[in-house]
């Protein structure tokens, strides 16, 4: 049964209204820079990130409020330094305008343990700079058998894969731009039911040359545009329809 115009597009208004909700709702992140586990005596900043340099950024731990800062610029560092194991734990951001929260992003948890693993030596093949849809392998060697590794990429919560023990290096097929960045790795060990760790390895930038990458933006913009020929697709078939109904219409 062929939908009716007027509810055709109503769907085509709800779409548009759907994907500029989609596309201008606050978000922040939180990730560490440099990344990684933290040697005790050691330092790190805590970053939160958002899309406007206007508003308060209450950062939290374990659920309790432990500092706050104006944004200046889009974003907001809380630097740990002398680290011990009270900076420990799970830690999240909220963004604020007044004492209206605008966004609160995920929880990022902070290790902080002696380093007992040799140093891994830390490699990007073919080389730093390449073209947009290379193939790129990062590679990660550590003098210790049976340790696995994880590839951190600067600006990122997560980590962006682990590398296992039976190989050495993580590859990405078709690089873009969102894979441009800087990069490091860290190795471990499970040793009688806990982690050993090795500091973090020498950093190398990543410069993805020659695209035109899709922004999340873009992405919106194209499923919109999908829609709207989908909803020009639907008034074309009711109109033909409605036509064929006709009384003497052939």
């Amino acid at each position: 049964m062929m939908l009716p115009v007027t509810h055709v597009l109503a769907f085509g208004v709800w779409l548009v209204v759907q994907s500029k909700a989609t596309a201008s709702r606050p978000t922040i992140s939180i990730f560490l820079k440099p990344p990684g586990v933290i040697p005790p005596g050691g330092s790190t900043t805590i970053c939160c990130s958002c899309q406007s340099d206007k508003g308060t950024i209450v950062l939290y731990k374990r659920g309790r409020q432990i500092r706050s800062l104006d944004l200046h610029g889009n974003w907001a560092e809380f630097p740990i330094s002398n680290a011990t194991q009270n900076d420990t734990g799970a830690y999240n951001c909220h963004w604020l305008h007044g004492r209206t929260v605008l966004a609160r992003s995920e929880t990022l948890d902070i290790i902080v343990q002696e380093f007992h693993l040799p140093t891994p030596v830390f490699s990007i093949l073919p080389g730093q700079e390449v073209a947009a849809g290379a193939s790129v392998t990062f590679r990660c060697t550590i003098n210790h058998s049976g340790a696995g590794c994880f590839l951190y990429q600067e600006g990122r919560m997560e980590t962006t894969n682990l590398i296992s023990k039976e190989q050495d290096h993580f590859s990405l097929t078709h690089v873009h731009k969102s894979n441009e960045g800087r990069y490091s790795c860290q190795c471990f060990s499970k040793s009688g039911g806990s982690l050993k760790w090795s500091a973090v390895s020498n950093t190398l930038d990543l410069v993805v040359r020659g695209a035109a990458d899709y922004t999340w933006n873009n992405a919106v913009r194209l499923a919109l545009g999908s829609g709207v020929l989908l909803l020009l697709g639907l008034i074309v078939a009711e109109a033909v329809h409605s036509h064929r109904r006709r009384p003497g219409s052939r």
